[in-house]
């Protein structure tokens, strides 16, 4: 099925796509029991929180409060579950800080307290929606309260934290605001260089295979956009923005042949340095990165749409 994104936002009310559920709203004498038929009752706002910003925290914060997370039906032979689940994450960017990841300890609160079942196809959920390269909502920031949850969690077997350990610990690593990892990249002339020591107020890092499909579109697509030209021209004494397109691997035949545009600098890791000490979380190719001058992450592994975007 198609999930839907969109939902509207005003001062006095916040309307989401229902979904069609096992769960029920509670006691409630002005309003009919919710059933499989109806979807999700949603909470209902106070009417003392009269701003956007308050009345959706308040909804993120309460959204899963009417759902029977004990009911079993509700995750078997529909999606229903999971398009509440993308209503979910799609209000948290309008929430306040910290709000988010209150939202979700509240969500895997009652999920566990259920059932492990229950349990098991939330975080399922938030892997393949929050995770998943090919996810459009793909979200590291808040899949990341789900990776600590389950790795704390007494509920789940050690065995069952190690897939999620390793993730958590990739996901922490270059994270937006902090300095990026430096390496060392070899050209085709075999010079040299070195991340932090390129000067730009811009740095885009563009991780790729010679032999991947999507790779050389991506490297098709940046090469005619008209944001990156512009940025990527060099002025007298100054450059705006740097692309430092690297190859971690060491197999060069493909990557020797491969053709670059103008201005970008094409560097290989001679020592696999980057994969060995996994100094970047790399699980597809092509990876993007956008850095500002000090090597700071703006953007992680991030599409290329939001980097122009940004640029703008």
């Amino acid at each position: 099925m198609m999930i839907s994104r969109y939902f509207i936002l005003t001062a006095t009310v916040v309307v989401l796509f229902s979904w069609l559920t096992g769960c029920s709203q509670g006691q409630n004498s002005n309003k009919k029991k919710a059933n499989s038929e109806e979807g999700l009752v949603l909470p209902d706002i106070p009417l003392v929180l009269n701003t956007p910003e308050t009345r959706t925290n308040y909804l993120a914060l309460h959204y899963w409060e009417n759902c029977h997370f004990a009911d079993t039906s509700l995750i078997s032979g529909t999606d229903a579950a999971g398009q509440a689940f993308v209503n979910f994450i799609d209000l948290l960017p309008h929430t306040s800080p910290g709000v988010a990841e209150q939202a979700i300890k509240r969500l895997l609160d009652a999920a566990v307290k259920a059932n492990n079942t229950t349990f098991a196809h939330f975080t399922g959920l938030a892997e393949k929606y929050l995770y998943d390269p090919n996810s459009p909502f793909r979200n590291e920031e808040y899949y990341i309260p789900f990776l600590q949850y389950i790795v704390s969690s007494g509920k789940v077997e050690d065995v069952d934290k190690i897939r999620p350990q390793y993730r958590l610990d990739m996901a922490l690593k270059n994270r937006p605001g902090v300095v990026a990892a430096d390496f060392t990249y070899t050209l085709a002339n075999g010079k040299k260089g070195r991340l932090f020591a390129i000067k730009a107020d811009f740095t885009i890092l563009f991780f790729h295979n010679p032999d991947c499909h999507n790779c050389g579109q991506m490297k098709g697509y940046m090469d005619h956009s008209t944001v990156l030209n512009e940025l990527v021209e060099k002025k007298p004494g100054k450059t705006t923005l740097a692309v430092l397109a690297v190859y971690p691997d060491a197999d060069l035949s493909a990557w020797l042949k491969a053709p670059f545009p103008p201005g970008w600098i094409s560097g290989y890791d001679a020592g696999k340095v980057i994969t060995g000490n996994q100094l970047y979380d790399l699980k597809a190719m092509p990876t993007l990165y956008l850095l500002d001058k000090e090597k700071r992450v703006i953007l992680k592994d991030a599409p290329i749409a939001a980097i122009e975007d940004w640029l703008k």
